[in-house]
Parts: structure tokens; C-alpha cells; sequence
């Protein structure tokens, strides 16, 4: 190639070089937006800075204090409680629940007490309120008596006089019976059981007398079987249990109409396995006659006194509203069971307490417990002093 054919190329070389520059240049141009709506932008917040806090430690402030003078302020700040006094209830006394028995005689030794001098209204009176009060002929009679001989003699001369002795020979003639509740100890040594009998008519409030018994022997640390031998009175086993759940006590029952002397015995004969020390044993009250329900009274008595049973108490229960009714069925009883003693049930509710000098005098047969309401604490040992200024409604 010569040298003028080299020139013409570079010289083509040079133009198209140049063409291509501005052709790029024309592309890097952006061609104007149609859109007149500037488009958002919307810039970041500026940044704040936080502020430098200096913290510098803070010098401890010592504060004294008296100590016992702070822990005084506080206890005296303390509102005390205010408690209540406990206000026990007090049980009624003796006296106070026989008070329907006081109130039959109230009147009349009122109206004695009330004259200036002993005349024959005053013995009038007096025998009137004694046999209202069920103390029986003969008991009113030899009392009256012996205050007769005492106002001649001059011994008794105002009617207070004449009533306070008539209170004195009234207790005079119940003192001296042993009133506790046989229990021999020795027993258990010998591997004896003492056995407890409760007879009675139905209706006097047997059964019960028999559970309120046994609880409280078993709050005295004695060991209770209840044999439910009322045989032919299907509540009578009922109500037994329902009241040896209560007292702790165990109960032995038979079938329904079944042998009462069987059930006295298997409660004995459980006793005695167990090493329980005492069985209450309840009875029939009722049978198609009075010769048959002695008779069978008698025979429980037979076998409730085989070994290992001791039969160290019977016990009668009567009704005191049934006055000298009570001294017939005690006659009764005594002579098939040889009864021990009496528990006088409903002695609260009755008029006719008078029966207790029947019972002990005619009969000698203590009254060892008596009824005054319908819990457990109600039957309690019976104190002449206090039936006697009951009935006599004594200050």
C-alpha cells in the first residue's frame, strides 16, 4: 500500500471514530419527561443527637434515729383489736329445770307461808301440795305427822319455820342410799365383763337413757358394747345404734323377733373378746302379756349372769309423769329382775316428782339418775338437797 492510499484510511478512520463519540454523547441525554408532576421525595429525619447527661454519685445522706423512740412510735401506731369478752352459757340448774314441779306447789306454800300462825288451813295445805306433787299417802302422812308433834312441843312455831323442817325430814329420807353406778374393776383381772340392764316398759325412754349412758362412760374411759336385746320392737335396735355411733360405743344386734337372752349373751361373749369392760344391755318393754315379758326378763337375767358376765347393776326406767303408776311397774320389775335402781326420766316436764319418796321408801330402791332435758349432760346423778329445794322451790 503506498503512502497516499495509508493517508485516505487513517483520514476514514479519524471521521468514523468521531461520528460514534457524539452519537454516545447524544444517548446520555435523558429526553424530557411528559409527566409535570414532580415526584415525592421524601428525605430521612435529621438524626438528634441524645444529650449527655453527666451523673455524678451522689454522696449518702446519714440520717440518725433514736431506734426505741421509732419502734415506740410504731407500737403505739397499732390500733389493739378489740376483742369481745367470751360470754359462756350457763346450764340451767337443777332447781331452775325443775321449776314445773316447783310451780304445781307454789301456790299452795305460798298461801301457807303467807299466814301468821299454824291452824288447820296450814295442814290442809300442806297434805294438799305433797299429794299433788305425787309424794304418795303414806310418805305425806308420816311426814305430817312428826311436824304435828314439833309445833305442840313448840319446837316449830311461824309457818317458815314449819317449812323449812318439813324440807330438812323430806331430804332426811333420801339420804344415805349409795347413788353411784356399780362397776367393779376387778373384773377385767378375772376376765370378767359387768353387765349393765335396763328394764322398763316401752315408751319411758329406755332406749335413750341407755345411749346417754354410754357416752357417758366412754368420755369416762370406759370401753361400751350396746346389746340391742329389745328384740321385738325393730326402732328399738335402730335407735341403739344410732346411738352407739355417737357415744363410740360398739353395738351386737340379732335377727328381728329374735331371742333377747341370745343377743345379751353374744354381747358379752364379744366383750369379753375384745377385752371391752362393760355391757349395756337393753330389754323388751312389751310382750303379748305381762307374765310372758317377766318371765322373759327373768331369763335374761339368767344368761346375762354366765360367764364371763357380771350383771352388777339393773337399772328401771321411769317415766316421772306417770306418778304412782311408776311405783306399780317398780314393784313389778323388782320381782322378775331384781332391780338395783331407778333412772327417772322426764323429771323436767312433770308435776309428779313426789314418786322419788314412793320408790326409795316403800321400796328402798335408790334413784340413782334422773332426766332434766334431752341431751347427754341432762341425765345426772340424782341429789336429794337439790330435788327436795326444787319441789319445795326453796331460795
Amino acid at each position: 500500500m503506498n503512502a497516499q492510499t495509508l493517508i485516505i484510511v487513517l483520514l476514514v478512520v479519524a471521521v468514523v471514530f468521531g461520528l460514534g463519540v457524539v452519537v454516545v454523547n447524544r444517548r446520555r441525554v435523558a429526553p424530557p419527561s411528559t409527566d409535570t408532576k414532580a415526584p415525592e421525595i421524601r428525605s430521612a429525619p435529621p438524626r438528634i443527637e441524645p444529650p449527655i447527661i453527666e451523673v455524678r454519685d451522689a454522696e449518702p445522706v446519714l440520717v440518725e434515729h433514736d431506734v426505741e423512740s421509732v419502734v415506740g412510735s410504731v407500737v403505739d401506731s397499732v390500733v389493739e383489736p378489740v376483742v369481745e369478752p367470751v360470754v359462756e352459757e350457763r346450764a340451767p340448774s337443777f332447781r331452775e329445770r325443775m321449776s314445773k314441779a316447783a310451780a304445781a306447789m307454789a301456790g299452795v306454800l305460798g298461801g301457807v307461808r303467807s299466814r301468821q300462825s299454824i291452824g288447820n288451813d296450814t295442814w290442809d295445805d300442806l297434805e294438799e301440795a305433797l299429794l299433788r306433787a305425787d309424794v304418795g299417802i303414806g310418805v305425806t302422812t308420816a311426814l305430817l305427822d312428826g311436824l304435828r308433834e314439833r309445833v305442840k312441843s313448840k319446837s316449830i312455831q311461824t309457818p317458815d319455820e314449819l317449812i323449812a323442817a318439813l324440807a330438812a325430814d323430806m331430804s332426811s329420807r333420801l339420804l344415805g342410799a349409795d347413788r353411784s353406778l356399780r362397776f367393779d374393776e376387778s373384773l377385767a383381772v378375772s376376765g370378767q365383763v359387768n353387765v349393765w340392764l335396763f328394764v322398763g316398759v316401752n315408751g319411758v325412754g329406755k332406749t335413750t337413757s341407755i345411749g346417754k349412758v354410754a357416752a357417758q362412760q366412754v368420755a369416762a374411759g370406759r370401753s361400751v358394747i350396746l346389746a340391742a336385746g329389745d328384740t321385738f320392737r325393730a326402732a328399738a335396735a335402730e335407735q341403739l345404734g344410732t346411738w352407739a355411733d355417737r357415744s363410740g360405743a360398739e353395738l351386737v344386734r340379732g335377727a328381728e323377733g329374735g331371742d333377747p337372752s341370745s343377743v345379751i349373751y353374744d354381747g358379752v361373749q364379744r366383750a369379753n373378746a375384745k377385752g371391752v369392760s362393760l355391757v349395756l344391755g337393753d330389754t323388751a318393754g312389751r310382750l303379748q302379756n305381762k307374765s310372758n315379758l317377766m318371765e322373759e326378763l327373768r331369763k335374761v337375767r339368767r344368761v346375762a349372769s354366765k360367764e364371763p358376765g357380771v350383771v352388777t347393776e339393773v337399772l328401771l326406767v321411769i317415766d316421772a309423769t306417770t306418778g304412782q303408776n311408776g311405783l306399780a311397774q317398780a314393784r313389778e320389775f323388782t320381782d322378775a329382775a331384781g332391780v338395783t335402781g331407778v333412772v327417772l326420766t322426764k323429771l323436767d316436764g312433770s308435776a309428779k316428782g313426789g314418786i322419788v319418796f314412793a320408790i326409795e321408801t316403800e321400796l328402798g330402791l335408790p334413784v340413782k339418775l334422773v332426766g332434766l332435758g334431752e341431751t347427754i349432760a341432762d341425765l345426772v346423778v340424782f341429789d336429794p338437797n337439790e330435788f327436795v329445794g326444787a319441789l319445795l322451790d326453796l331460795s
